[in-house]
């Protein structure tokens, strides 16, 4: 501890023993200007165009089949992976076929 005490004082003793340069600021140089905020401008939005959307009177949803399987109606479902060929190489994806059958 008395180590520390003594190098820390004797560091200060150095550090106030040298001459004191004059610290200097740097200015700019001739070419360089400093950024200054543009002034504000009022900029007026636009009012958003709208656009009129048509539908048709009745809509059907694109669901296959479009007919209605009946009461009780299942759907019966296959899962199975197949091969494709892509240009990466060929890869394993899954399919599922799946059709209406009676309850």
């Amino acid at each position: 501890m008395k180590r520390i005490v003594a190098t820390a004082l004797l560091a200060a003793s150095v550090g106030l023993s040298l001459p004191a340069a004059g610290a200097q600021a740097q200015s700019a140089q001739d070419g360089v200007r400093v950024a200054q905020a543009a002034p504000e401008r009022v900029v007026e939005r636009r009012r958003l165009r709208r656009i009129p959307i048509y539908r048709p009177d009745h809509w059907e949803p694109d669901v296959i089949p479009r007919y209605n399987p009946g009461p009780n109606a299942v759907r019966d479902c296959t899962a199975t992976y197949v091969q494709e060929h892509r240009p990466s190489g060929t890869v394993i994806t899954p399919r599922m076929n799946c059709f209406w059958r009676p309850g």
